[in-house]
């Protein structure tokens, strides 16, 4: 029997070390608080590592561990592992991102109710032998509408819960279909539209560049007079300033936070001990059956990872590839992500062609490889060859195998087909023998670009001079042309341009090209 080692390095709930006491070929020791020397002279003994938050996995830690094949995460975030250099030796990073979504939905609900309530200041009220319960007359939820922004999995279950109070549900996710919404008996709306009408707005989306301070001035100014604001998912999505100035005015009645920008919030945090605020420590995961799960499920799949007994909930690219495949994986992965990047609307269906004896048995990878370039878009979350075809029927994006799409003649060749309300776009793609990846076709212009690097996609009149005026307003700004590819539809029509950058012009110069009177439309897309 093969024996395996795992470390865990952070505090695990009972329910999982007693599961791992109990596997005969398991040999798991706990040694908490490790400093990194320490943990640097001992992890070249391991299999496998688990840990929680407080544990900082760096590239360090990953090149001493000589050994180690898998590092387990108890709980959602990974930003205490260098994800890039696991991938790049080999070992498998994985969360366990369902465990804590009922536990964190309950959470939500209870700073709701709470906040509308005022619960917090009635409660130090009565403990202070005041008996002023005119002061905190509430308002009930059921009838009311709640507006969710971010309608993932824990979206969900508040949505559910919502609902048993009675109250209206609607959800701003632009990434997420009209169906998926419809079976869970909610309204998909723009955020606008949501912050106008919401009577609570709770937030339950990752937070990127595009989403921070989501919750601005201006966006809290758009909220219905006397609104509740909830936040359970990152501090970081409401801007604390604006909100306290929102309270203040009574703009906003109360909110319900249980996450600040930083963690522990700063004493002058201007929401911190502020009257209209219900705040709590960051408990959304902290319940005894979230903590239970966490720890059985992240012990279950690196358990189930060392034996080789299958791969759950990996973060980033965990299978083995041989060197044909590999090209053609990151051709896919480039298309999905330029196919995203050029989408008007949102993406609700995607078909695959995969054509020649080189790929035509890969179509689900090729697929997969497709999907998680697109995902890349719009997820913060790690997408990966693993999670893309779960994440992409959870926002509801449609799959399908097709035939005859790509009108280019090539012995293999892969094409993808997205969809979206009202349009659709077509791309092919092929690995020269040098193992090369070039993009073939988009639509009807027919080219030979290389999807890598810095990527500016304009599209434009075919007319005299539109290169010689756009190569020197790109090198005016020190834009170095790298390669110029291009396609056009018909003499005189519209001409589709791949200008590979040496570095990404800024958004003036994006700017300054929009006003070349022949571009019709022009972005960049880093690959």
């Amino acid at each position: 029997m093969t024996k395996h080692s795992i470390l865990i390095a952070d505090k695990l709930g009972a329910a999982g070390l007693d599961l791992l006491e109990d596997l005969k070929d398991i040999d798991a020791d706990v040694r908490i608080g490790l400093e990194k020397g320490e943990l640097l002279e001992i992890i070249d003994t391991y299999d496998a590592l688990i840990v929680r938050s407080a544990t900082k996995v760096d590239a360090d830690v990953i090149a001493a561990g000589s050994r180690l094949a898998v590092v387990g995460r108890a709980g959602v975030g990974v930003d205490n592992i260098d994800v890039a250099a696991a991938t790049r030796k080999g070992i498998v990073v994985m969360n366990t991102p369902q465990a804590n979504s009922i536990a964190t939905a309950e959470q939500t609900m209870g700073l709701m109710l709470a906040a509308s309530r005022h619960t917090a200041r009635a409660h130090v009220s009565v403990a202070t032998g005041d008996w002023s319960r005119s002061e905190f007359t509430g308002i009930e939820l059921a009838g009311r509408t709640l507006g969710i922004i971010g309608f993932g999995r824990i979206g969900r279950e508040v949505a559910r819960r919502a609902r048993g109070f009675q109250m209206e549900v609607v959800a701003y996710d632009p990434y997420v279909s009209e169906q998926v919404a419809r079976d869970q008996a909610v309204t998909l709306v723009e955020l606008d539209e949501l912050l106008a009408k919401s009577d609570v707005v709770s937030l339950h989306c990752a937070l990127s560049p595009a989403t921070r301070h989501l919750l601005d001035e201006a966006a809290l100014g758009k909220l219905k007079h006397g609104a509740i604001v909830v936040n359970a998912a990152r501090g970081d999505l409401v801007d604390e300033e604006a909100l306290a100035v929102a309270l203040a005015s009574g703009h906003v009645l109360a909110a319900g936070i249980d996450v600040f920008s930083t963690e522990p919030p700063a004493p002058d945090n201007p929401l911190v001990g502020h009257p209209g605020v219900v705040h709590t420590p960051h408990l959304g995961a902290s319940t005894h059956e979230a903590q239970r799960d966490v720890a059985v499920q992240v012990v279950e799949q690196v358990v189930d990872a060392v034996r080789g007994d299958g791969i759950r909930n990996s973060v980033n690219f965990p299978f083995e590839m041989d060197a044909e495949m590999k090209p053609w994986l990151e051709l896919a992965h480039a298309m999905g992500r330029i196919q995203f990047a050029m989408a008007p609307e949102r993406i609700d269906r995607i078909e695959i062609e995969a054509r020649g004896d080189a790929i035509e048995d890969s179509i689900r990878a090729v697929a997969t490889g497709t999907l998680a370039g697109l995902l890349a878009g719009f997820l913060t979350d790690s997408v990966n060859l693993v999670n893309a075809p779960a994440l992409a029927a959870e926002h509801g994006i449609a799959v399908a195998e097709a035939h005859g799409i790509g009108s280019r003649d090539y012995p293999n060749m892969i094409s993808c087909r997205v969809a979206w309300d009202g349009g659709d776009r077509t791309m092919s793609g092929v690995v020269f023998e040098n193992r090369e990846g070039r993009i073939v076709q988009v639509s009807h212009y027919h080219l030979d670009a290389e999807p890598r690097g810095v990527i500016l996609l304009m599209l434009s009149k075919d007319m005299p001079g539109v290169i010689g005026e756009v190569g020197t307003l790109l090198g005016n700004h020190r834009v170095n042309i790298a390669e110029w590819r291009l396609g056009r539809d018909k003499e005189g029509g519209q001409a589709l341009s791949f200008i590979n950058l040496d570095s990404p012009p800024g958004d003036h110069v994006l700017e300054e090209l929009a006003d070349v009177p022949a571009v019709v439309k022009a972005m960049v897309v880093e690959l």
